[in-house]
């Protein structure tokens, strides 16, 4: 028996063909980036995302909760400005949904930002780090359950290169020495310990967050080109001395908007 979650991705998707159209690819906004539809170009039309079947209204301030049609040079983007996380209390499936209903209305690329703490003292608050791989260290992931129906992939998908070297390139291109890195997904709530900046570091890595590495495997797993950056919004736990704040990443978040659309609609011009 297949997992329901599939045929409730249909579902969305088709709510989102009939009230937005068709689109090349969908971008998930982080935090504080709500107006980055605003500025990647000509919004079309724009629904609630809880209008759409399956879409919790996201409870996380920063995220306004809206989906976007935008045309972006000779693309069209679902803009998601809002996004559900495990440490709201939300299974994995509903965490996942958004990426997967985009992708099965045809989106072929997914697009995912992220705010992140930095494990690497010399790519501090502002720095977009490129996504090269993850770590998902959220005990949990989006392969697991009832499995896939018949006519989709195998739950069992390679994430050998992940994260599109291609779609990377494009954005090295248009803005020349953006750094990369190993983006670290942890459940969330609390920020982490110095002692677990610590052992994150040993493993390889360099952003540490609440989100992206989940979409990243549904959105592979369905066929997805995926590309992620992430915005540092402050030094991981241990590595100044400043106090860790939501407020603070909000504000670093809203000041990088007209840089994150203008990365963001490089890479769409790549698709």
């Amino acid at each position: 028996m297949a997992d329901p979650a599939y045929a409730a991705a249909r579902d969305a998707a088709a709510h989102i063909t009939r009230r937005l159209g068709d689109h090349d690819a969908v971008l998930v906004l982080g935090s504080g980036w709500a107006k980055v539809a605003d500025a990647l170009g000509t919004v079309e039309g724009s629904v609630p995302m809880p209008d759409l079947p399956g879409f919790p209204p996201p409870a996380v301030e920063g995220h306004s909760g809206m989906a976007h049609s935008v045309a972006c040079g000779r693309h069209r983007v679902l803009v998601l400005a809002g996004r559900s996380h495990l440490y709201e209390g939300h299974e994995v499936t509903t965490v996942v949904h958004g990426v997967r209903a985009a992708v099965m209305s045809g989106c072929r690329a997914a697009l995912l930002s992220n705010a992140a703490g930095s494990l690497n003292a010399a790519h501090g608050p502002g720095q977009p780090v490129l996504i090269s791989d993850q770590l998902n260290l959220t005990g949990v992931n989006p392969m697991t359950g009832a499995g896939p129906p018949p006519d989709l992939p195998a739950r069992f998908v390679d994430l050998t290169g992940l994260y599109s070297a291609r779609l990377r390139a494009a954005a090295q291109k248009a803005t020349p020495g953006l750094p990369e890195g190993v983006y670290a997904g942890l459940f969330g709530g609390p920020y982490e310990t110095a002692a677990e900046i610590h052992m994150l570091r040993g493993m390889g890595a360099d952003l540490v967050g609440m989100s992206t590495v989940l979409e990243a495997i549904a959105a592979r797993h369905l066929g997805a080109e995926v590309f992620g950056v992430s915005l540092v919004t402050n030094l991981a736990a241990g590595m100044s001395d400043d106090r860790l704040d939501h407020e603070d990443v909000l504000a670093t978040g809203a000041a990088s908007i007209p840089a994150l659309a203008t990365l963001m609609a490089s890479v769409v011009e790549a698709l």
